[in-house]
């Protein structure tokens, strides 16, 4: 069946038809409508126009595309004691990534931590053997390809295994989801997160946005409410959701000077968070 994936954000839909009229995720203000007006493409047609991506970053094996396309974001496989997890998707799909992946083990499941990088996360899962999909059931609206293989997690929290789980931040999207990894292969911890807190160009802080592309900053009671959910994770290094967008070493002070920055920033200072937590749900 044609599944088109928008040129904008990556995200595939499950639409019978040739061309939806418009990308749900790029009407949304967190998103945009590329300059040149909606554009789809598909799995065939990226092929012939692009690859994927494997690189090595601090030993972990890494997938995204090349040449960029859409938001550029990368997949990372998590080799952890218990599984061995693809974090995040890509819109392309090849058999050379696949096959890599593969020589290194397989997969035993898929997670992901925001809509934004759904992408094609259906063709991974069946590509890789119809693994689980883990979504937090907040953001299930934003499901533009459904599958048998996706698993809606609720809560705050869902482990893996001692050492690897999930942590709803909130924040960016209701849903917005953070990895942490800390077992006997990365004993000094290390922290995913996705968009929740993205790792900016300095790579010593990171910010939190509702909006990135449209510069819509937020709300303080949803970053004191972040800071509070990470709080009792330990973790020597966060890696960012596209190239080089990492701070290894110290990354924990790294993240707590950043929150008291953003406070200050907009003003309001690192108090504690107030009980209604107007922003982060946004529900």
């Amino acid at each position: 069946m044609f599944h088109p994936i928008c040129a904008t954000c990556g995200t595939q839909y499950e639409t019978p038809t040739p061309h939806p009229q418009q990308c749900p995720i790029c009407m949304d203000e967190r998103q945009y409508v590329g300059w040149g007006g909606q554009r789809w493409t598909t799995q065939d047609e990226l092929r012939r126009t692009h690859g994927n991506r494997l690189d090595d970053e601090q030993g972990i094996l890494c997938v995204g595309m090349s040449p960029a396309f859409a938001i550029d974001q990368r997949a990372f496989v998590l080799p952890t004691a218990t599984h061995r997890i693809l974090w995040e998707c890509v819109p392309l799909v090849t058999q050379e990534a696949v096959d890599r992946i593969r020589a290194q083990g397989g997969i035993d499941l898929i997670a992901i931590s925001h809509p934004h990088f759904y992408s094609s996360m259906v063709d991974w899962s069946e590509a890789l053997g119809d693994v689980p999909i883990y979504l937090h059931e907040a953001d299930r609206e934003w499901v533009g390809r459904g599958s048998r293989n996706i698993r809606l997690w609720g809560g705050e929290e869902h482990v893996f295994s001692p050492g690897v789980k999930l942590i709803r931040c909130g924040g960016h999207f209701p849903g917005s989801t953070a990895l942490h990894w800390q077992d006997s292969r990365r004993p000094k911890g290390q922290l995913f997160p996705g968009d929740a807190l993205q790792v900016v160009f300095d790579r010593r802080h990171v910010t939190f946005m509702y909006s990135y592309p449209n510069a819509i900053p937020l709300h303080p009671d949803a970053v004191r409410t972040m800071r509070q959910k990470i709080a009792g994770l330990e973790f020597d290094d966060v890696f960012g959701y596209t190239w080089g967008r990492n701070i290894i070493g110290g990354a924990r002070e790294a993240v707590e000077r950043s929150f008291d920055r953003y406070l200050r920033a907009i003003g309001v200072g690192s108090r504690p968070a107030s009980s209604h937590s107007l922003s982060l749900e946004r529900q």
